[in-house]
Parts: structure tokens; sequence; C-alpha cells
């Protein structure tokens, strides 16, 4: 059986450990990973940003690295693909407005294909109205987002360390929860068979 073929939507300052950990994990387990960005080619990167939890009322935001795009957005025959992951970041903010990205998310939703989201990457999910009737979590500022949508927010804890299943539908709040976010979203994909 081929491995699995998961696509990893990232763009300018994506959450940096939410695009290079999950990529890394998923690697590790044997699928085959490929990143995206509207407007990137293969070989091209994006900038990312560290948010971390300092004691303060939101996180705070450092520059993290450049990240690798594997894959031609504009090329890119999302259909072959088996499950979607979301990651942080500021980068929802705009990847949400981009149209093809917005068919995409519709795809893997209407098929029934594993997504994974995390922190402000629901927001792609909302902007798709693919949360209509679904429970789901984010990082706590996207929760009247998430609402508007149609969809119940899931106050998993105040540690940030769970996620949340609905379905094919793995999210979390950020990523301190990367360890249950993961294994909850390969099991998912197992299940897919």
């Amino acid at each position: 059986m081929a491995a699995k073929r998961i696509l990893l939507l990232v763009g300018d300052f994506v959450e940096d450990y939410e695009a290079m950990v999950p990529y890394q994990i998923l690697l590790t387990v044997g699928y085959e990973v490929d990143t995206v960005c509207p407007g990137k080619k293969k070989g091209e990167t994006v900038k990312t940003a560290v948010h971390d939890f300092e004691g303060d009322q939101t996180y705070s935001e450092k520059v993290g690295h450049n990240f690798m795009i594997t894959a031609n957005f504009d090329e890119l025959d999302y259909k072959t693909y088996d499950a979607l992951v979301i990651p942080g970041g500021r980068a929802p903010e705009y990847l949400q407005l981009n149209e093809k990205v917005i068919e995409m998310v519709k795809y893997f939703a209407e098929n029934n294909k594993p997504i994974a989201a995390i922190c402000h990457g629901p927001l792609i999910l909302a902007a798709a109205d693919v949360l209509r009737g679904k429970s789901c979590t984010c990082y706590p500022a996207v929760k009247p987002v998430i609402e508007l949508a149609g969809a119940k927010w899931v106050d998993v804890n105040e540690t940030f360390s769970n996620a949340h299943v609905d379905g094919n539908l793995v999210t979390a709040p950020a990523w301190p929860a990367h360890p249950e976010w993961m294994k909850k979203f390969i099991e998912v994909l197992q299940k897919q068979g």
C-alpha cells in the first residue's frame, strides 16, 4: 500500500513550531508530506514566527526561520492528497482570502478527508464554511469566529495540552498540544485505511 499523501498549507509568518513539528512527525511515521503556499514554488521558503506563552495577556511573537516549500501551489492537484494540515500563526489571516485555498479546504471537508488545524488555522475552516454543526478548538482569541461559523468551541483546558476530534476534524489550541494533536490526527489517518 502506498504511503498516505498529506498536504501542509503554510504562508509567510506561519507559526514555526506548528509547521515544522507536524511536518517532521508525519514524515517520521512514513507519510509523504508536501508543503505549499499560494504564490510560492517548490524550493522557495516562507518566513515563520515563533509564538510563545510567557505570562502576558496573549502570546509573544519572535522571528522564526525559513520553512521550505516542497510543491508548486499553482500546479497542485490537491485531489490527489489524503489529508490536510493547517498550522496557525499569522498566515491563516490572509490565506483565508485565497479562493483556491477555500476551494481546497471545501474539497477535503466534503470528501470526509482528515483535516488537522491548530491555533489560528481554523480561521481558514470558518472562511470555507465547513465548521457548521462541528465541534472544534483553536486559540481562544479565534473562538468568536469559530462560533459565528456555526461550530461549538471546545475549551480543552487551560494548559493548552489537549486536542479535540470531531469525525475527521482534529483541532488543537496551540503548539504545546502537538503530542496529542498529532497522535489523534495519525489515529484518524489510520482509520481511513
